[in-house]
């Protein structure tokens, strides 16, 4: 008898019906039968009484159950008990991100520093920008990929690289004719998508800003929590959006990206406490530099905590 079987088995007794049990248990029906059969015969009596409609347990049975449900209940918190032991030897790092760098290589980023760094607990939570900054300093993440300059002096952030922004428009839009960019004067009179709405500042106010800075006066603007709500309501002909060029790696069907005539970028920065030399954040920085260089791209200076420079 072994901790399998009884699985099989509670299926059996769950479900009362061979066929939807070894469904349940994405199995072949014959193959859980025979394991049914094993285990009766090693407990020396039948466990059900497959006369019945629907087929019920024994009296046998019913006690079998009883054991069988405390036995794979204290196997299941003996493995949650190993798996949190295990966790709590391992040092943490929790890293927070704004959900458009999840579109700029942040995959990539992360499964080379598993790769690097297989004995750290890494854990990543979504935040906006400005929530990264209170969430550094309180301890509740220790790095943090955003896109909003800001100035606090328990903060360190260091700007990883400054990515294009592109429009983005419903298939069809008037603005797609021709194959030139975008220029943004021709985003006057037109609805506004921006997004997060909250909290602010936000990528928001660096679009509105620079529309502002080009004197363009959208009809109105909308304002969302998401990038993935902004987007569809583009695809809804509900609006237009400026997005980082790397959002276009989505894959849409139902929206065009295009270049913007103007110059405009949005920075993806690195945030963490000020004086860190944590050796998982000396791995993360090291790892950035190594992938970074191996892209073609830029690498910023003094990338690498100076306990490692």
């Amino acid at each position: 008898m072994d901790i399998r079987q009884l699985r099989y088995f509670l299926a059996v007794a769950t479900e009362r019906n061979f066929s939807r049990a070894a469904e349940r248990l994405h199995m072949a029906q014959p193959p859980l039968s025979r394991q049914i059969q094993q285990l009766e015969q090693e407990v020396g009596a039948e466990l059900f009484d497959r006369g019945s409609r629907p087929m019920a347990l024994t009296e046998a049975g019913r006690l079998f159950y009883e054991h069988a449900i405390q036995v794979t209940r204290r196997m299941d918190e003996l493995k949650e008990s190993m798996r949190s032991y295990i966790n709590a030897s391992r040092p943490r790092f929790v890293v927070g991100f704004v959900p458009s760098v999840l579109y700029a290589r942040l995959p990539d980023i992360i499964r080379e520093f598993r790769r690097a760094a297989p004995d750290i607990d890494l854990r990543l939570i979504e935040m906006m920008s400005m929530e990264q900054i209170s969430a550094l300093k309180e301890g509740r993440v220790d790095a943090a990929f955003g896109r909003v300059r800001f100035d606090d002096p328990a903060v360190e952030r260091r700007v990883l690289r400054e990515e294009r922004l592109v429009a983005a428009l419903p298939i069809g839009h008037r603005l797609l004719a021709g194959e030139r960019p975008i220029d943004l004067a021709d985003f006057t009179g037109e609805p506004l998508i921006v997004y997060p709405r909250e909290p602010r500042p936000s990528y928001a106010d660096q679009v509105l800003s620079l529309l502002r800075d080009q004197g363009v006066m959208p009809s109105a603007v909308h304002e969302v929590r998401e990038l993935q709500t902004a987007l569809g309501l583009v695809a809804a002909e509900d609006g237009i959006c400026i997005v980082p060029a790397s959002v276009h790696m989505m894959g849409r069907r139902d929206i065009i990206f295009r270049e913007l005539a103007q110059k405009a970028s949005s920075p993806i920065i690195l945030s963490h406490r000020r004086g860190d030399t944590s050796p998982s954040l000396v791995i993360l920085t090291e790892v950035l530099a190594r992938l970074y260089a191996s892209w073609g791209w830029a690498v910023p200076p003094g990338l690498v905590p100076s306990a490692r420079a």
